[in-house]
């Protein structure tokens, strides 16, 4: 893939904030997504955030979690004209902006920052904007949904070959090994 790090960094940050902050299946299992102080320790593990982050910037996350599975069920059904205006919205929404930035010692990189510098916004704001060059860069296929059974957790696929169809090692090897079963059911029925 020839995302940089930070932009490797905002994919990564959106895929963890769908995984934890929205509702579905995961890996065989429904999944809800927490609430309360529990949704504020679920963006602090998805962010590594620090300890001051509130329920209202938790909150306005799994809003922005919501939106961005829209994207990225949108775009794994090849729907990009449904993808588009969502993250048109985001990026309005958050204000979304570039700006150079830099480290010490680091070179200059282009950061995405919104409207104001709170935290929900400037992470609303970054993610949309990296999920929108993914997708205005000739990179929407490399957005998926997990393609086990009873499993919508979302991933980027960063192979050389873009070949990846599942969010996890774990949901490939179920598929795999039910896979493998059925085969080996249907060899003894012979």
């Amino acid at each position: 893939m020839l995302f940089d790090s930070h932009m490797r960094a905002l994919l990564a940050a959106s895929v963890a904030l769908v995984n934890a902050l929205t509702d579905g299946e995961a890996r065989g299992r429904r999944y809800l997504a927490p609430e309360g102080a529990d949704r504020v320790e679920a963006v602090r593990a998805a962010l590594s955030a620090g300890t001051d982050l509130g329920l209202d910037a938790a909150d306005q996350l799994a809003g922005t979690a919501r939106a961005l599975r829209v994207v990225f069920e949108a775009v794994a059904a090849d729907r990009l004209d449904d993808a588009a205006p969502t993250l048109n919205a985001l990026l309005r929404d958050s204000g979304a902006r570039p700006q150079l930035d830099r480290a010490p010692g680091q070179p200059w990189q282009v950061h995405f920052h919104g409207a104001d510098d709170s935290y929900a916004v400037g992470w609303s704001a970054g993610c949309a904007t990296g999920l929108a060059m993914a997708l205005g860069g000739d990179y929407a296929g490399r957005l998926g949904v997990c393609a086990a059974p009873r499993c919508d957790r979302v991933y980027v696929d960063t192979s050389r070959n873009a070949g990846r169809q599942f969010c996890s090692t774990a949901c490939q090897n179920r598929v795999k090994a039910a896979v493998f079963r059925a085969r080996r059911a249907g060899g003894e029925e012979e």
